[in-house]
């Protein structure tokens, strides 16, 4: 039984694992590094199914578990490399076009966040290497601020090596219950999500009530 087939034993219904499982079985760590890579630019595709799979084909000998790691690791700095210069493509001038059309934002709140991430751009771009979601998006801001590449290129690496190497690890140790990563990171997903949409809700409202308050002291 090869990879393929013991991946979809474990999950019938979820054609990633399959897929992530036929490029590591075709081609061994640099698969697993063309999968993450993809991953990165496709949110959507799981890392949380990606990642420990891996680590359970590692403990099968299709690859060792240095090569899991590196190639992973690789995968997540090319994605976020190709994400990073479409943030220094789309610019902060194009950037401040759109926000200036969108209702409810001022472009003083784009300022700020530009002015937050200049002062914290090195830790969001570390740690959200380790935040579901976030992971890809960042890498886009830290693009349109032109946060100088070594320096991205080295809070990303230092950042997905941490992350890759709890999944993989954790695959790797669970052996044939791989699977089992994925309910407890999706659950971190979800909670992640629905913080990030109670703040748009909460942002919105805010705005909202300021705009009404301001219509009604003209009015008066």
């Amino acid at each position: 039984m090869n990879l393929t087939t013991m991946a979809l034993a474990q999950q019938p219904a979820d054609g990633v694992a399959g897929w992530a499982a036929d490029l590591v079985d075709t081609m061994g760590g640099p698969g697993a590094g063309l999968a993450i890579a993809l991953e990165n630019l496709f949110p959507p595709l799981p890392s949380e199914v990606i990642l420990p799979l891996t680590g359970f084909a590692a403990g099968q000998g299709v690859l060792s578990l240095a090569s899991a790691l590196f190639w992973t690791t690789l995968g997540s700095v090319v994605g976020a490399v190709a994400l990073y210069w479409i943030g220094v493509l789309f610019g902060r001038e194009r950037m401040h076009a759109i926000w200036g059309k969108l209702p409810l934002v001022k472009a003083s709140d784009l300022v700020r966040t530009e002015e937050w991430f200049s002062k914290h751009g090195t830790k969001a771009v570390f740690l959200g290497r380790m935040v579901p979601i976030f992971r890809s998006l960042i890498s886009v801001p830290a693009g349109v601020e032109r946060m100088p590449m070594p320096l991205f290129i080295m809070l990303t690496t230092l950042g997905s090596l941490i992350w890759n190497s709890i999944l993989v690890m954790a695959g790797y140790w669970l052996g044939d219950q791989w699977d089992v990563v994925e309910t407890y990171v999706g659950v971190l997903s979800k909670v992640v999500l629905v913080m990030v949409v109670v703040a748009i809700v909460a942002y919105v409202a805010v705005r909202v009530r300021s705009r009404g308050q301001a219509q009604h002291r003209r009015a008066s």
